[in-house]
């Protein structure tokens, strides 16, 4: 990355924002030390490895998703998947979507290796709710294919992933589902002495290398928490050449033109624990310098500071059992720069509160029932300022009532809740844009599912959750009106939009026997006004002048010789969604030796009911298979995901080809110190995509936008060495 870029760029952000200077500069000073710490201590230093006990990896708790369930229950009525442990640092990517892309319905939306954000069941934007620590966290991920999502894998404890209708509880941004990113920045037990982990690593496709350090310690009393990261990527090597205009010269390279990277971050914590619960607090900070793909020399510089409190008391009264309280303040900025000189600008801003108060069981014939009562409130604003603004200054708030309860039966467990919103939307125009009109508007949606999981015998179990969500539209939806040069368009709000409303069914069925497992899941969603970006057949100019239709498709206006953007409007239609997901295991070979057969797969049919047509950037059928092999401290993983032909694509969008991706992995813990202490280190190394295979993701919007500049990653290598002490 052009190193007159990253000076412009930090020399931004140091006049922007006095806090984020002062606790970068903290972290900063911090980064080259806790990443080289994180190299030595995976080296298995003895020192501290025998100062520090730590429990083998098999020897450790089930974690239970707490994600969709705020009563804690393991076997979760809504399904769920969890990435943690070994498993997580074996699949950790440079992007939230890459590591969870291929879990059986998630899918990634791809603008490079830089920004990839979770799709659920073929939907995305805001109809996926990314949280943190089940907090929410602002960014502007949602407006953009090319806005990173600001989290990083490599300091998550454990991701969390929801899918089908969440919404009652964190709102219709969750219809789709919810990723939630664990990573303990507010110690919730107790600690006693210090643990912590680190990781460095080091990839060939992008140059790639990266560390991170978790340290953790208390009395008891009080816990602290401190992490920081640090990932420097080049550009990705691809199987085929791409021309890149370097230095005003064209250049063919097998890379993806202006796709280096940079990302660092960190952030303490602590906690004070007392008889019936523990208050406590955290800050933390996530930067990033990357290039955008879509052209040479632009590059976008984003950085997000976020506080957070959140306590817990304990009751056990006859009425009250707990109460549960989170509050986020959130400040986020990016930068789109143009070579060295800053071009839009965008900010997002504000607050959210959650409140849970769990009650006390009441028994009685009909079974036991236990639940919540919750409110919720957010608020943020929203501003964009330079050429390529498309959206007005715009604040949105949101509050909100749900209750969400379970009645446990002999049988099994049924589920139940509703939801209730009040959310205003007010866009305030912008001085520098005269298009931009000021205007608000007012919803009140209403949500409510219910859910049963029967236990036919220990082996066979059976959920159905249905589920009616309503969502407000966004602030962007209603009020956009410009040249969006990531989407190749003219994006144009509908201020006259109604709710979103859709309703959900989801069937599930699970089997287990020992190591064997088999899971199965189908789903259907009708909305009734899915909003979504439909294309008008119009254009304009890149001064905001209507220009005549573009009959030809060439994205030339007819009879002028004008570059133009195609008109997107946002419209409300009728839409179904339709799908299957698969899972399973089975243990081929049980001794000293075992050796497991992985299996998943995973198909969604999205339609425009309205017209039959389908939806865009849909994932095309899915399967895959991994065999997992473990003998005492080795375990070894050979596999491939094939994704078929996309042919079923929107008006405008590109077809994409089949293909298969094959990848391995290798793993060794070495156990340093005593037998019932010291450190555990994990030495691994991974090759994806092992034949070199040329591929074009689906669900890429430059698949069509900008056709062979953002191929998916050739061959990599990835070793590395992660510690638990």
């Amino acid at each position: 990355m052009d190193a007159r870029c990253l000076a412009g760029r930090r020399r931004v952000f140091a006049l922007s924002d006095s806090f984020s200077g002062k606790l970068f500069s903290m972290t900063s000073r911090f980064h080259r030390r806790a990443v080289s710490a994180a190299v030595l201590l995976a080296l298995g230093v003895p020192v501290l490895a025998q100062t520090s006990p730590a429990a083998p990896a098999s020897d450790a708790l089930p974690t239970i998703t707490v994600t969709g369930n705020p009563l804690g229950v393991a076997d979760a009525v809504a399904p769920t998947t969890v990435l943690s442990g070994d498993a997580l640092t074996l699949r950790s990517g440079t992007t939230l979507g890459e590591t969870l892309d291929g879990t059986p319905g998630v899918a990634s939306t791809y603008f490079g290796p830089n920004a990839g954000r979770p799709i659920i069941r073929g939907l995305d934007g805001d109809r996926i709710r990314v949280l943190g620590n089940s907090g929410a966290p602002l960014d502007a991920s949602a407006l953009s294919y090319d806005h990173a999502v600001p989290a990083e894998p490599l300091v998550a404890e454990r991701l969390e992933v929801l899918r089908g209708p969440g919404a009652l509880l964190y709102g219709g941004s969750a219809v789709g589902g919810v990723v939630n990113v664990i990573d303990n920045r507010i110690p919730t037990e107790p600690l006693q002495g210090v643990s912590g982990r680190a990781e460095a690593n080091a990839s060939t496709g992008n140059g790639g290398r990266g560390g991170a350090a978790v340290v953790e310690g208390g009395n008891g009393r009080i816990g602290l928490h401190l992490d920081v990261f640090d990932r420097r990527t080049d550009d990705v090597r691809v199987p085929t050449a791409i021309e890149c205009e370097k230095t005003g010269v064209p250049v063919l390279a097998h890379r993806i033109c202006n796709s280096a990277s940079e990302t660092r971050g960190g952030a303490v914590g602590g906690t004070l624990f007392f008889d019936r619960g523990y208050i406590g607090a955290s800050a933390s900070t996530w930067r990033s310098d990357y290039g955008t793909v879509a052209e040479d020399d632009v590059t976008i510089g984003m950085r997000q500071n976020r506080q957070a409190l959140e306590g817990f008391w304990r009751f056990d009264g006859p009425v009250l059992r707990s109460l549960k309280a989170q509050f986020g303040h959130t400040d986020y900025t990016h930068t789109e720069f143009e070579g060295p000189d800053p071009g839009t600008t965008f900010t997002h801003n504000g607050n959210d509160l959650r409140l849970e108060a769990r009650h006390a069981p009441v028994t009685g014939a009909w079974g036991t029932l236990d639940g919540v009562i919750g409110l919720q409130a957010e608020s943020s604003r929203f501003g964009a300022n330079g050429d390529e603004a498309f959206a007005p200054y715009s604040a949105s708030r949101t509050r909100a009532l749900f209750v969400h309860e379970e009645l446990t039966q002999p049988w099994g467990r049924l589920s139940f809740g509703a939801r209730t919103e009040s959310v205003r939307v007010e866009s305030f125009g912008n001085p520098d844009v005269p298009r931009f009109v000021p205007g608000s508007r007012s919803f009140n949606p209403f949500s409510y599912a219910g859910g049963a999981r029967v236990d036919l015998n220990p082996e066979w179990k059976l959920t159905a959750n249905l589920a009616h969500t309503e969502r407000a539209p966004k602030d962007y939806e209603l009020f956009a009106n410009g040249p969006h040069v990531a989407t190749a368009a003219w994006e144009t709000g509908d201020a006259t939009l109604s709710k979103e409303r859709s309703n959900s069914l989801d069937l599930g069925t699970e089997w287990a026997r020992g190591a064997n497992r088999f899971a199965l899941n189908g789903f259907v969603s009708r909305f009734s006004n899915y909003i979504g970006l439909m294309n008008t057949g119009n254009s304009y100019g890149a001064d905001g002048e209507f220009n005549p239709v573009d009959a030809d498709g060439d994205g030339v206006a007819d009879g002028s010789g004008e570059d133009i953007f195609r008109e997107q409007a946002y419209r409300g239609v009728r839409a179904r969604f339709t799908g299957l997901e698969a899972s399973g295991n089975v243990r081929l070979l049980d001794g000293a030796s075992k050796l497991d057969l992985g299996l998943r797969g995973d198909l969604v049919r999205a339609v425009n009911s309205d017209t039959g047509a389908p939806l865009p950037r849909i994932a095309p059928v899915r399967v895959g298979a991994t065999l997992t092999w473990t003998q005492g401290l080795w375990t070894g993983r050979l596999g491939f995901d094939h994704a078929a032909a996309q042919d079923r694509v929107a008006a405008g969008d590109t077809p994409t080809a089949a293909y298969t991706l094959w990848n391995a992995a290798i793993g060794w813990r070495q156990r340093v110190g005593s037998s019932t202490g010291g450190a555990s280190v994990l030495w691994y190394a991974r090759l994806d995509n092992i034949t070199d295979r040329l591929a074009y993701s689906a669900t890429s919007i430059l698949t069509s936008t900008a056709p062979g500049r953002a191929p998916l990653a050739g061959r990599s290598l990835k070793v590395g060495a992660r510690v638990d002490f």
